[in-house]
């Protein structure tokens, strides 16, 4: 028996509306947690490098915990398990936001961490020489060349963490995909649904890579 199966373009474009309505929560999921991230990133990327022990030490485990496990799992924890430990629930947009901020946080660490030791042992040593301090040298002569190396990482980073939204429909989160999700169990149009989420998700990520070419090719990234 031969069956056919025709691509519905109709279907696709009209899924589009409705999936555009999960596009703000993907944003803000994926932004808002790499704010937090990066934040999180600089204390525990400077405490990694920091020679007292008691210090790297808790930066290193929370390193290792957090890129050693899936971010699935991370925001199940926080979903479903913090509420336990808390005595009340956590609303999934908050689950979201803060498993995004645990996950790119530890890898904005080790990006920190290459960024600032990156940077010539003479820079600090010309900051010396001209008698400013270690906290002067490292923010105004280490900082702010190592963060411009950063940058390329940390775009890789926000590309991955605006992709990974897309595993927390499995809380209710309303963002591109569980809006597809929605839109599917009532038109059953999958293939042209999730055509069109991938497409959303590439239009994002390529622009915002496209925004990183562009500092790139004006000399505001890299060395």
């Amino acid at each position: 028996m031969d069956v056919t199966f025709e691509f519905d373009w109709g279907a696709a474009f009209a899924s589009i509306p409705y999936l555009l309505q999960g596009v703000p929560y993907t944003l803000l999921i994926s932004f808002g947690g790499l704010a937090i991230g990066f934040v999180i990133g600089i204390i525990f990327g400077l405490l990694r490098i920091s020679p007292t022990v008691w210090l790297r030490a808790p930066a290193i485990a929370y390193i290792e915990i957090f890129r050693g496990t899936p971010v699935l799992v991370q925001v199940l924890f926080i979903f479903y398990g913090l509420p336990q430990l808390l005595g009340g629930p956590i609303e999934a947009l908050t689950a979201g936001i803060a498993a995004i901020a645990v996950n790119s946080g530890a890898y904005i660490s080790e990006v920190v961490r290459g960024g600032v030791q990156s940077i010539e042992r003479g820079q600090r040593e010309a900051g010396v020489s001209l008698g400013l301090s270690r906290f002067q040298t490292f923010r105004y002569i280490i900082w702010p060349q190592g963060f411009r190396r950063m940058i390329p990482a940390l775009g890789n980073q926000a590309i991955i963490s605006i992709k990974d939204t897309s595993l927390f429909a499995v809380i209710g989160v309303g963002e591109l995909v569980r809006q597809g999700q929605i839109y599917i169990a009532t038109t059953f149009n999958a293939l042209e649904v999730y055509l069109m989420v991938a497409l959303m998700y590439l239009a994002i990520t390529l622009t915002l890579s496209l925004c990183l070419r562009m500092l790139e090719r004006k000399g505001l990234v890299g060395q």
